[in-house]
């Protein structure tokens, strides 16, 4: 009666993660602290990169590039969480949902795309760097992260629309902070075999791609750096990588998590920690 009184036909609710929490306000006022801090830091970040002349290389521009992905993600998702928990209701309006699940399938697969991108920018960094400059050249960045851009939009303007179409006439709570894709299917009564095939497949396509780019160029700079003699010259060719590595085994293991694995592994609570890895 409660949930009943909170919203209107075409409303859903968003439990999230202070339903199960013994400590709502505490984690409230952490998970708020920690988006300031991320907020901040990603804004300062583009900033800088944006002003600073002698950052205006390939690297820093994809870095560029992942902050400002990164930044509206986080914006997308966890204020409507904050405030709903501010004003104590869990409502959110099927317009809103769709725009939530739209930017999250767009900014995830940007994403993917783009760590392949800066993949591809550290081989030819570490490989080749006598030709760097020509085959890194601002024209050549500028298309990658376009493309970037334009990859993840088709994924969200083909999997939203038919995931926001599907009948709603079970319970309209979705076990999650937000209106993510595979929480949203679990309201449908329609059967949703052949989509989340679909769905699976199409994901295989995103991430196979990415993960061939990724996984060609890191054997290439592997075998470059055992073929240098100077041990200074290895640890600085590791270390421009060490970083980019980490970024990837996150992201990608949160993929395969989300979208490969079978749904008996799945619980409500680990889909809430594996989808906030960008936040």
């Amino acid at each position: 009666m409660f949930l009943n009184n909170q919203t209107q036909d075409g409303d859903f609710f968003l439990l999230g993660i202070f339903s199960k929490s013994s400590h709502p306000g505490f984690l409230f006022f952490l998970i708020i602290s920690i988006f300031l801090m991320a907020v901040s830091a990603n804004i300062i970040l583009i900033l800088l990169i944006h002003f600073d002349s002698c950052l205006h290389t390939p690297m820093y521009f994809f870095i560029n590039q992942l902050s400002l992905m990164d930044l509206i993600y986080i914006s997308v998702t966890v204020p409507k969480m904050l405030a709903n928990k501010l004003v104590n209701v869990r409502t959110i309006s099927f317009l809103g949902c769709g725009t939530q699940m739209f930017f999250y399938l767009l900014l995830g697969v940007s994403e993917y795309c783009l760590l392949a991108a800066m993949a591809y920018d550290r081989y030819v960094a570490i490989c080749h760097p006598l030709h760097y400059s020509v085959l890194m050249n601002h024209r050549i960045c500028h298309l990658l992260a376009s493309g970037c851009w334009f990859v993840g939009s088709m994924d969200g303007f083909i999997l939203t629309p038919i995931t926001m179409t599907f009948p709603f006439c079970r319970s309209q709570e979705i076990y999650h902070f937000f209106c993510e894709a595979h929480a949203v299917m679990k309201l449908s009564c329609s059967n949703t075999s052949l989509y989340e095939i679909f769905m699976y497949l199409c994901c295989i396509l995103m991430l196979l791609i990415p993960i061939t780019v990724i996984s060609g160029s890191y054997y290439f700079i592997i075998l470059t750096i055992h073929r240098m003699n100077s041990v200074e010259g290895k640890k600085k060719a590791l270390a421009t990588c060490s970083s980019h590595i980490t970024v990837i085994i996150i992201f990608y293991g949160a993929a395969v998590y989300t979208y490969m694995l079978p749904s008996s592994y799945h619980t409500p609570e680990k889909d809430m920690v594996v989808s906030s890895t960008p936040f």
